[in-house]
């Protein structure tokens, strides 16, 4: 298996803490306990350390995982991973894709570009394995000495208290006890900690089994996403093909439902598969692996002072990149909320806000997935027929393309939510209310290019005002960060693309969470009104 490299490490030793030689009587207390070190937990940690929190992670292994796993993150998680300072090295190791391709047999029926216009500082996608990721967060962990990150501590047991959860953890030199103003649970879609609530993991598990393997080879291929349906290679399946860094090529083949798993991952088995689809068994195995769609969540995402994030609240096919993406953004939407209410700046309230808007979410990364995999994966001969008509209408229509599915990419979250303010104005464009802010090309009064999401990032973790300058400042409150386009101080909108991207008049406003979401947007924004949408996005009305 090919190791993260780039001077990241991927092994860790276990390393005895002084929580553990604490007397019985005297329990080591902490505000935050994250379970789980993986992308979501490293990043939700990392995330809580530059608000100010003081953080212990833990994870049960002491070792990165093996294998490619996810390997397409999109553009809002690298905007999201840009703020916790590691973007640019995820970037610079990444594969970068906008264009995808979708075939039937040996015909192309369309292509797609999920990034078709200039001025953002980040792709639509890059392709890097999960290894890469974590080794990278895990580096930019060590660099934050409020996360105290504990290789080989396996949560054992939880018992929650009127303000607090007890936690058992289990380690190579027995069992220590915790006691933690919140848990954050974010270990996987097997997650102990969902059995110890006692929570239900309802949904669908798909019968159809697909392969997954990593090869290593040179190859000509574009860096774009193709996927066949029934193609010469594979007649009557399904296969996907994805560049990845290091000359590694992620190739997911569709299986018969019968097909025996054991049998199908032996290298000897597979390599024919590849070989007949490219044409030439010049290509060593990096990963081979074996999957079952599901599709499923949790009932609630919090419990008492339990908090669910990425595939311990909900799992989806890997079709799409829905999985760890959503996540990241269970990950960036839990934070900030988590933080307000540690220090007391708002109610423990706000947390259900972060249930509402990331189980809604779920819901629609869920229905995406399932409507995908029911196309690539007929279950019933009325399905089947009717995706056999739907292939033969997408070679001569354009309605027949838009019905192809062979996994919906994903895309930012939109969420209806109380924390949102409505218009009061009128708009005809823009990032509504409970929408992620668009990027834009913007540069600063020396001259020097930059973004829309750098400067939020320059700004603070805290709320933002987006004011698009009309010669007289707005009245703000005081601890409401600023980025200002325009007038004498402000940045400058040289090719009006974020003015038109925010269809902003001179005097337009627009109030951003600290998770970079719109809580609220005016014309002409009072001191008063600003104060109520402020309230209003901070849980405190």
């Amino acid at each position: 298996m090919a190791q993260a490299n780039d001077k990241a490490k991927t092994q860790f030793g276990y390393r005895r803490h002084p929580d553990q030689d604490r007397a019985a009587a005297a329990v080591a207390e902490h505000a935050i306990v994250v379970i789980g070190a993986g992308p979501i937990g490293l990043s939700l940690a990392i995330d809580l350390a530059q608000r100010g929190q003081s953080v212990v992670l833990l994870d049960d292994a002491d070792r990165i995982g093996e294998g490619s796993r996810a390997i397409c993150f999109s553009k809002r998680s690298l905007e999201f991973w840009d703020r916790l300072g590691v973007g640019d090295r995820m970037v610079d190791k990444g594969v970068v894709w906008s264009v995808g391709r979708i075939f039937h047999g040996d015909s192309q029926l369309y292509q797609f570009n999920l990034l078709p216009e200039e001025g953002h500082k980040r792709p639509a996608f890059i392709n890097l394995q999960q290894f890469y990721a974590e080794a990278y967060l895990v580096d930019r962990v060590e660099e934050l000495p409020a996360i105290s990150l504990r290789w080989r501590n396996k949560v054992v047991g939880l018992e929650q208290r009127n303000d607090y959860v007890a936690l058992t953890v289990a380690t190579p030199d027995g069992a220590y006890r915790l006691h933690a103003s919140y848990v954050i649970a974010c270990d996987g879609a097997r997650s102990s900690l969902r059995q110890m609530v006692g929570a239900d993991f309802a949904g669908q598990v798909f019968e159809d089994q697909f392969l997954i393997a990593d090869v290593k080879m040179s190859a000509a291929f574009p860096t774009e996403r193709w996927f066949w349906f029934d193609p010469p290679f594979h007649a009557g399946r399904s296969a996907l093909l994805h560049r990845q860094p290091d000359d590694v090529w992620r190739i997911d083949l569709q299986l018969n439902r019968d097909a025996d798993p054991i049998a199908e991952k032996r290298p000897e088995n597979v390599r024919p598969r590849i070989a007949r689809m490219l044409g030439h068994d010049k290509f060593e195995f990096e990963w081979i692996s074996l999957y079952k769609f599901q599709c499923r969540r949790m009932d609630r995402f919090i419990h008492g002072r339990v908090i669910f994030a990425g595939d311990s609240a909900h799992q989806v096919s890997p079709f799409g990149a829905r999985g760890a993406n959503s996540g990241l953004e269970d990950a960036e939407n839990l934070a900030w909320k988590l933080d307000r209410v540690l220090c007391k700046a708002s109610p423990a309230s706000l947390l259900e806000t972060y249930h509402i808007e990331r189980s809604a979410a779920a819901d629609e990364n869920i229905r995406e997935s399932t409507r995908s995999t029911d196309f690539m994966a007929p279950a019933t001969p009325q399905e089947a027929r009717l995706r056999r008509a739907v292939l033969s209408l997408a070679k001569e229509t354009e309605f027949g393309k838009r019905m192809v599915n062979g996994g919906r990419l994903s895309v930012p979250s939109v969420y209806e939510t109380p924390l949102s303010t409505a218009d009061a104005d009128a708009w005809e464009g823009g990032p509504r209310p409970g929408t992620s802010m668009p990027d834009a090309p913007v540069a600063s009064r020396s001259g020097n290019v930059t973004f829309l999401t750098d400067a939020f990032i320059a700004q603070g973790t805290g709320f933002a005002l987006l004011e698009f300058g009309n010669g007289v400042a707005v009245d703000r409150p005081e601890d409401l960060g600023a980025i200002r386009i325009g007038d004498d101080d402000g940045l400058v909108d040289a090719q009006g693309v974020a003015c038109a991207r925010y269809d902003a008049a001179p005097g337009s406003a627009y109030l951003l969470r600290p998770d970079g979401y719109v809580a609220a947007r005016f014309r002409k924004p009072t001191r008063a009104a600003l104060e109520a949408a402020l309230a209003r996005a901070a849980g405190l009305q």
